[in-house]
């Protein structure tokens, strides 16, 4: 099949969250698959400079936006098997940073949305399906089968709009999304794409995709509550018979103990000494106290509630009061910079915080730690505890959305399980899990080890979901 992807952002090119982990590991796949995979991201200045040099130009072309007309070039970059192109206008791309600082988003992404659709025609590429992700790429199914299905061109692409974060909607005033899409008052209705008064991008690719994908079942369910639906879930109700969760995977290459060039020791999950060494290194560089029979426990990502860093906020001290280092590596609220930057004062030697997008440090953390920290309020899929599982360094976790779809608490009974979990959303609740991995950790080392061998013999690659969009495209357009 002919399948286009259209997002925000793509590794190897340029990443601010999953998403791009997301992207840039399932093209490839979908292609080894024999499938004409291409992907079509904005140009952005941050893309690297070695990227920049590889891309060939394409052609340019003009988009209408309301009453703008704005340059649109096309520069094309071939890697593992699939055609990335990229959206090239300076005035929106040209910027020093990737999303939200200058007010007008809807009209970077409006602009993204319709260069993609009228890019297609220029690049002679009709897709089966087009895959759009998350809100920057939702108002493309809405354009498609509002302005474009009834061209011939178009007429027999399905789409597909897949929800990576439901918290980030990309809302805007109605009055300046139809200035630049040029949707008219008639589609500015509950049941098309009003959303309490305002445009929503991600409404947008609800409504009209043909099927909505999300990235774990157990999200999938959640969302359709309100709890969790972010004042959508009655909508995704609504779409509940076209809605699936497809649990995210990870690039098993980049993220494996036994290659990685960015960790200290690459180690196997029969010989894992090496893991000690990784420990030892990390602790020494981080400033802490360099001790092989402390645990180390690592949080990486965004600091922010969601990552249920208010949990740890409330009982850091009682964390801290267990015999436990802590390192911690993530950007975002001031909040909690200032609450691991205090901490880091208060427990020298103990905890170390790092405030920055460190790649290399990340990797780092994987393989040097004990236990990988991730008290979630809600997480669509995750990724970080599969990459721990994959270094066998062993998660905590809450049991929602993809946490609760690939970490199972260990079961003293049936020595089932690979972590360990808790289910309410309660400080003292993940504190007394903390203290549960803790104990194991000091007095049943068999079990540490079993749980690491279980987790590095996992498969986390993405064989089996890219299997599972593959069927999914299959159903909508009847092609084998």
């Amino acid at each position: 099949m002919k399948i286009l992807f259209t997002a925000s952002e793509c590794v190897p090119f340029i990443k601010t969250g999953g998403l791009a982990d997301v992207v840039g590991a399932l093209a490839p796949v979908l292609a080894k698959k024999g499938h004409d995979v291409r992907v079509i991201l904005p140009m952005y200045t941050a893309i690297a400079q070695k990227w920049q040099e590889q891309m060939q130009y394409l052609l340019d072309f003009d988009v209408q936006l309301g009453w703008r007309r704005q340059y649109c070039g096309v520069q094309m970059l071939k890697k593992d098997g699939v055609i990335y192109y990229f959206l090239d206008n300076k005035y929106y791309f040209g910027r020093p940073y990737i999303y939200g600082l200058g007010g007008d988003e809807y009209e970077r992404y409006g602009f993204f949305c319709r260069a993609c659709l009228n890019a297609l025609p220029l690049l002679d590429f009709s897709p089966d399906i087009l895959h759009a992700h998350d809100w920057q790429s939702g108002m493309i199914p809405a354009l498609l089968k509002i302005q474009y299905a009834h061209l011939p061109f178009y007429a027999h692409i399905r789409s597909i709009f897949t929800i990576h974060n439901l918290q980030y909607q990309g809302i805007f005033g109605i009055k300046d999304v139809q200035d630049v899409l040029g949707l008219g008052d008639g589609l500015w209705t509950s049941d098309k794409l009003e959303c309490f008064g305002c445009a929503n991008f991600m409404k947008a690719g609800l409504v009209y995709a043909d099927a909505i994908t999300t990235v774990s079942p157990s999200y999938a369910e959640e969302i359709t509550t309100a709890y969790y639906g972010e004042r959508l879930d009655g909508l995704i109700r609504a779409r509940h018979d076209s809605l699936y969760g497809v649990l995210n995977g990870i690039d098993v290459d980049e993220y494996n103990p036994e290659t990685d060039p960015l960790i200290y020791k690459n180690y196997t999950v029969k010989d894992m000494s090496g893991k000690a060494e990784n420990k030892a290194k990390l602790q020494k560089d981080l400033g802490l106290k360099v001790d092989p029979d402390v645990p180390l426990i690592a949080m990486v990502g965004r600091l922010s509630n969601q990552k249920g860093l208010d949990l740890v906020d409330c009982v850091i001290g009682d964390i801290m009061n267990e015999k436990v280092q802590m390192a911690v590596l993530g950007m975002g609220d001031a909040r909690y910079t200032n609450l691991f930057s205090w901490a880091e004062q208060q427990y020298r030697g103990r905890l170390a915080a790092r405030f920055a997008m460190d790649h290399e440090l990340a990797h780092k953390m994987y393989a040097g730690a004990d236990f990988f920290l991730m008290p979630s309020l809600f997480e669509p899929c995750g990724l970080s505890q599969l990459i721990s599982l994959r270094y066998g360094t062993i998660p905590i976790v809450r049991e929602t959305g993809g946490l609760r779809d690939t970490v199972l608490s260990y079961n003293e009974y049936t020595q089932e399980g690979n972590g360990f979990t808790f289910l309410n959303y309660n400080a003292h609740d993940m504190l007394n899990v903390i203290r549960r991995a803790l104990e194991y950790y000091r007095e049943h080392t068999d079990v540490i080890k079993l749980l690491r061998t279980r987790g590095m013999k996992g498969d986390y690659s993405w064989t089996h979901s890219a299997g599972e969009y593959v069927k999914l495209y299959q159903k909508l357009t009847g092609k084998k």
